[in-house]
């Protein structure tokens, strides 16, 4: 039996476990709440014997402003303001760590993060593609919308991979959608995936099912069991999808649900990848096939692939890593938790700020980043909490938070349209895919230290929180170096840097000093990690 088929099995147990959903039985699920502490509990049990078995220490848990710096960047994608942060600090509630999980889920900069977050792993092509690009706005209005209401992430998905294409035309930016009085619409995932069958299906496959099966496109895969027959059976599922002219509408033929493999004369019919017989639908498209199979609760897949994305959002690496390729080679690091997630976020009915405030409460999330062990090198085993770099719009919105110029749009700066400043940080600071800790660029550390931003945070006359600290009356040079590490860093400074500072600022009658000090901060490390 091979690695993965014997993952397989354990997978098709799990689902078995579960059992087919009805929808009043996913209805009830979703009206019960599931205790995250519970689940938290499960995640440090397997994180815990998984580091025991390799004879490793994990590190302890994080100081409190470390974790509330550290949640903000993870469900909010930007730093706290200082105000947050000393009413946090003050705070002698021994749950508040809980609570203040849960008040950033509830918040809309929390869905402002997320739709920037999906956005990415959506519609890459955003940043290349002129016509993409074009179709974001409509296309973020439509994720705002589905994460603004808690859309089970079933639902999302299915709406997505379902969403009507007959003459329609992607909203865009001044543009509403055609034939609808909606401008929020998903169809820019088409857009960018040139209305092609071969295109959808590996797109799908790697967002929703975790497996990279376009290495299969040609010729079966290499690592996996994938053929090429089966990927151009999933392929058959957007048979019917087409755009007739260029920059024109969507449409598609519903009966079609077969595809010739190029190349050859051969035609694959529509096919799940569990070899599962699809029950097609009279007159219904077969992408509404495709997404009921693809979101049910049994798919051995689906939920798994969820979850593991999420971890990996909140930890900067998955448990499957990377999350889009699971295959023989390539198995997860906690096989258990991974199975205890899926089945988890099965029974919540598809609640994905579940599986996340688990995440958030869990030990293995609050732990320090600091090396206290030489085994905690190894990140996968979740030792210690993952140094990340922040992406570029989350240093862009944190810079916004630190020089006071606040965030725009409806409740933060979060659409491509906030303008070309945003524009130029994704640009420049573009990683390539993960989000693990890595060595600033050229190109990034001159927009950092000489950008437009940057020279208005760190400008006595242009920034608002430098000004305030720097003139507000009754404050002792001590107290004003506090100010800027709290509003840099979320924390005070420690006694060796307010030393180092003071000695620099002197008697705190030249401004600018205080706006060296701010300079040197927002260009540190610490600042553009979370960590």
């Amino acid at each position: 039996m091979t690695t993965w088929k014997a993952g397989m099995i354990v997978a098709l147990v799990v689902a078995a476990c579960t059992g087919p959903v009805s929808a009043a039985e996913a209805v009830a699920r979703r009206s019960t709440r599931p205790d995250p502490a519970a689940l938290a509990a499960v995640i440090d049990r397997y994180v815990g014997e998984k580091a025991r078995s390799a004879d490793v220490t994990p590190t302890p848990l994080a100081d409190d402003a470390t974790f509330f710096r550290r949640i903000h960047l993870t469900l909010a994608g930007r730093i706290p303001t200082p105000s947050a942060v000393r009413l946090f600090l003050a705070d002698t509630d021994p749950n508040k760590r809980a609570a203040a999980v849960d008040k950033l889920l509830a918040s809309v900069a929390y869905a402002n993060h997320m739709t920037t977050t999906w956005r990415g792993w959506l519609l890459p092509e955003a940043s290349t593609n002129a016509e993409v690009a074009g179709a974001v706005s409509g296309f973020e209005a439509w994720l705002h919308n589905q994460i603004r209401a808690d859309v089970p992430y079933d639902q999302f998905v299915a709406e997505l991979l379902t969403a009507p294409l007959d003459g329609r035309r992607p909203a865009s930016r001044g543009r509403p959608a055609a034939d609808t009085d909606e401008a929020a619409n998903p169809l820019a995932f088409y857009i960018a995936k040139e209305a092609k069958p071969e295109n959808l299906a590996a797109a799908t496959a790697r967002l929703f099912l975790g497996v990279q099966l376009e290495c299969a496109q040609c010729h079966d895969h290499k690592f996996a069991r994938w053929t090429r027959d089966q990927f151009w059976g999933l392929a058959a599922f957007f048979g019917g999808v087409e755009r007739p002219t260029a920059g024109g509408g969507l449409r598609e033929i519903l009966d079609r649900r077969e595809l010739l493999i190029p190349n050859s004369d051969r035609a694959v019919p529509a096919t799940f990848l569990d070899d599962k017989e699809p029950e097609w639908r009279f007159k219904k498209s077969p992408r509404v096939t495709l997404a009921a199979w693809l979101t049910a609760p049994d798919n051995p897949f689906f939920a798994r692939a969820a979850v593991n994305r999420l971890w990996s959002f909140a930890f900067g690496i998955g448990l499957v890593d990377p999350v889009d390729d699971a295959h023989d080679q390539n198995l997860p690091s906690h096989p258990e938790l991974l199975d205890a997630l899926a089945r988890a976020f099965v029974d919540s009915g598809f609640d994905t700020k579940y599986i996340l405030r688990a995440i958030c409460r869990s030990e293995a999330f609050q732990r320090s980043s600091a090396l206290t062990h030489p085994g905690q090198r190894d990140a996968r085993l979740f030792a210690r909490f993952p140094v990340q770099a922040l992406s570029p719009e989350q240093i862009f919105d944190s810079l916004a938070v630190a020089t006071g110029a606040g965030l725009e749009g409806p409740g933060g700066m979060y659409l491509q349209n906030g303008g070309p400043g945003r524009r130029e940080f994704q640009e420049a600071f573009a990683l390539s895919g993960r989000r693990t800790e890595s060595p600033t660029t050229i190109i990034q550390a001159l927009t950092l230290m000489n950008g437009n931003l940057v020279g208005a945070a760190t400008t006595v006359s242009a920034s608002r929180t430098l000004g305030a600290v720097v003139t507000l009356p009754g404050l002792t040079p001590a107290d004003r170096i506090t100010a800027l590490y709290m509003t840099a860093l979320g924390r005070e400074p420690s006694q060796a840097e307010r030393t180092r500072s003071l000695t620099h600022v002197g008697t705190g009658a030249e401004k600018e000093r205080y706006a060296d000090v701010f300079w040197a901060l927002l260009n540190g490390a610490e600042f553009r990690t979370n960590h």
